[in-house]
């Protein structure tokens, strides 16, 4: 095994592991507050099939390409090449939806009473759920002939025009085809791309009007703390701009890679590792902004400091 392989195996590694970790912490955290007296949000239904959608990525992204960077490329049959690839291209796109769906309901609750958006604030819950489940319906319909592409690298046919993806080979294509069905790929994503800048707009509108009428309460009272909502906005508007910053670097190199007929081994790594950053970073982003996780490592370092083990973690909400 060459150096360069086994470095970019230590990054799909870590990456991977480190993301596995990460979401399975923040399911952890939804399973504990279902058995405690939290009142539960409407964005958690969102959270829990976000992180679904980030372990079908990671598992069936970061896994196979850790394997293929390690030296292990023919390990998956011609049904496992494709069940992974669905799955994986599902998962992304759901991650897509439940990024768009957050976002918008998020515009959605903080819109002013007076506004033309008032109607939806008490029905905008029961529309979580269809939505959701709608997102999931759409992916699998819009990628399901996505595997047909895709050939195992176990494969006995003697196919001369395919593009080796490690573990995976695509079968080339005539261009029309390929163009009607990148477009056919794209338009549920391009449509999420521009509901979240619609609804990112909207808040950071929203905001910054209510950070200018409440100005004058803020120069008295300096520990003011910021409203639930306005904690949550910008929690959603962190998540959407790094969604759309991971989102686009992940684009412009799968261009590249569908460009070029045969892409060197540097450009279809970086591809693998950029499409995996965002369902490794995403847990780690809600965690850090909801008030309900326990900071643990505040919390042993206050009980190191306290003598009163006791009344550890007693000004944590």
């Amino acid at each position: 095994m060459v150096k360069r392989d086994l470095a970019i195996g230590l990054i799909f590694l870590t990456q991977t592991t480190v993301g596995i970790l990460g979401n399975f912490s923040l399911l952890c955290h939804y399973i504990i507050l279902s058995f405690t007296e939290y009142r539960w949000r409407s964005t958690d239904f969102i959270h829990k099939h976000l992180i679904v959608a980030n372990f079908l990525a990671l598992l069936c992204k970061g896994v196979p390409q850790t394997m293929a960077a390690f030296g292990r490329k023919h390990f998956l049959s011609d049904i496992g090449c494709k069940l992974l690839s669905l799955l994986h291209r599902v998962g992304r796109g759901v991650s897509i939806g439940s990024i768009c769906i957050l976002s918008v309901y998020q515009a959605i609750t903080i819109s002013p009473g007076n506004s033309r958006w008032a109607a939806l604030k008490v029905k905008a819950p029961k529309y979580i759920f269809p939505s959701i489940f709608l997102c999931w319906v759409l992916q699998m319909l819009v990628n399901i002939i996505f595997p047909m592409y895709l050939t195992s690298t176990l494969s006995d046919k003697n196919i001369t025009n395919r593009k080796d993806f490690g573990y995976c080979s695509s079968v080339r294509h005539d261009k029309t085809s390929d163009s009607l069905y990148g477009l056919l790929l794209s338009f549920p994503d391009v449509l999420c791309l521009g509901l979240m800048l619609w609804a990112s707009s909207s808040m950071v509108f929203l905001l910054y009007r209510h950070k200018k009428r409440v100005q004058h309460i803020r120069r008295t009272n300096a520990s003011s703390a910021s409203s639930p909502e306005s904690r949550a906005t910008k929690t959603i508007l962190l998540l959407v701009s790094t969604f759309v910053c991971f989102y686009t670097l992940s684009s412009i190199f799968q261009v590249v890679v569908a460009f070029f007929e045969n892409p060197s081994w540097i450009i279809m790594n970086v591809t693998a590792v950029v499409s995996v950053c965002f369902p490794t970073v995403s847990p780690f982003l809600l965690m850090s902004h909801d008030s309900r996780v326990p900071r643990l490592c505040f919390a042993w370092t206050r009980n190191i400091k306290s003598p009163h083990p006791g009344r550890l973690g007693g000004s944590v909400h």
